[in-house]
């Protein structure tokens, strides 16, 4: 495989242009496709990924919870333990970023995935640089340093804290995925205003939207179930048809104590 001109494996680390040092990402693939595994530990590792692998849904959860990965490459068609309950059983207990591997056209996987948490899904067979490209959007969308448009952001019984990546609803940790989050903040920073499918696409998952791609729907209908019931009779978040989502309560941006 060729490896691009300003990356390269050393010992755990990746060597970006103008030689700064950074830890690569480790990365575990749970998947029984031992062809498939192995590809993808030898394309991963130019790409700048520390890979380890997993073939069983019991071997890839037990990884999972001793060893701290920036991300899950987890099959659905596992022998035992399926995809889905390794998804159940590891969100019970990390907020490890997850891309699930679905059989092409098996739209209730990609549904299932997205509700249990995973952060991103990619339909088999697919090739290793659109993995590449989805892998690096979750992680950068995963990652801490994600801020701006106020540290804070209020509406209603909502708190948004972009820093800690947290919400609390009447001061109730809400557990969300990434994208979930992501999601809920943009919404909250245009709250009262719509915005389309077409933008969060771009901004959370960041690709270009789909005619059959429910990805972002899914997303919105996991967050209405973890936010809870409406505030009187407005509803939290809103259908716009052929337009898009619109945060119903007006936020507002509350500075740090």
């Amino acid at each position: 495989m060729k490896m691009n001109a300003d990356t390269r494996e050393n010992d755990g680390t990746r060597v970006e242009a103008g030689n700064d040092v950074v830890p690569m990402p480790r990365v575990l693939v749970i998947d029984d496709d031992v062809d498939l595994t192995e590809m993808l530990v030898e394309y991963l590792g130019p790409e700048g990924f520390t890979v380890d692998v997993a073939h069983t849904g019991e071997d890839g959860l037990a990884r999972t919870l001793t060893t701290a990965y920036a991300l899950v490459i987890l099959d659905v068609m596992l022998p035992e333990m399926n995809g889905f309950e390794v998804l159940r059983r590891l969100r019970s207990q990390s907020k490890c970023a997850v891309i699930m591997l679905t059989a092409r056209g098996q739209e209730v996987d990609r549904i299932v995935g997205l509700e249990i948490g995973s952060d991103d899904y990619l339909a088999k067979p697919f090739s290793a640089r659109e993995l590449v490209a989805r892998m690096n959007a979750v992680l950068r969308r995963t990652s801490p340093a994600l801020g701006g448009d106020g540290d804070v952001l209020a509406a209603g019984d909502l708190v948004l804290d972009s820093r800690a990546r947290t919400v609390r609803r009447n001061g109730q940790l809400i557990e969300l995925t990434a994208a979930e989050f992501d999601v809920l903040k943009i919404l909250l920073v245009a709250a009262g205003q719509v915005v389309s499918r077409g933008e969060l696409f771009e901004k959370v998952l960041q690709r270009e939207q789909s005619a059959f791609d429910r990805s972002i729907d899914n997303h919105v209908s996991s967050l209405r179930k973890k936010l809870g019931p409406k505030i009187g009779d407005v509803e939290r978040i809103k259908s716009v048809r052929n337009a898009g989502y619109v945060y119903t309560v007006v936020s507002r941006a509350a500075k740090r104590t």
